[in-house]
């Protein structure tokens, strides 16, 4: 299994893959749930675990020793343009630096991969205001929704040049 230990978390390992761990299937679980409490079934654009699985997606996971600390995935959408997928913190490492440690090492493997372009969905509520925060101070700004996504008023988009 591929692992990076990050500069600003030095801690923290990202590591490519896990799927397979219950760990993380409970992590990705309680994301859906947490997604079900802020917005509507229409509006939710989580991926569950077989979408994680498809093609032109790659997911990681950051640990702390044997303690799964978040996730994230990036998805090629084809034409240079990636999207976030998935990015969620387990609550015990909250503000700890996992999510912006798993958003430098999603937007480095975009470049690596050859992405000139980043953006991402996520919700309105105001349960989301930290998620728009950290993407803001990544760069990230609104824009118009992307890919098959349309207007919702339960969505922001993003995005961002690599």
């Amino acid at each position: 299994m591929a692992w990076l230990q990050t500069p600003s978390a030095p801690d923290l390992e990202i590591r490519a893959g896990g799927l397979d761990d219950p760990r993380v299937v409970a992590l990705l679980q309680r994301h859906l749930a947490d997604m079900a409490l802020h917005s509507p079934p229409g509006s939710i654009h989580a991926l569950d675990l077989s979408r994680l699985r498809a093609p032109g997606l790659s997911f990681w996971t950051a640990w702390r020793g044997d303690a799964l600390a978040g996730c994230g995935a990036l998805k090629d959408l084809g034409d240079g343009h990636g999207e976030l997928k998935s990015m969620r913190t387990d609550p015990a490492h909250l503000r700890q630096g996992v999510a912006a440690a798993m958003l430098v090492h999603l937007m480095a493997t975009a470049r690596a991969q050859g992405l000139r372009r980043l953006s991402l969905e996520t919700g309105s509520a105001p349960a989301f205001a930290p998620a728009h925060a950290l993407y803001a101070r990544h760069g990230f700004v609104g824009c118009a929704p992307f890919g098959d996504y349309v207007e919702d008023p339960f969505s922001i988009f993003m995005t961002r040049t690599l």
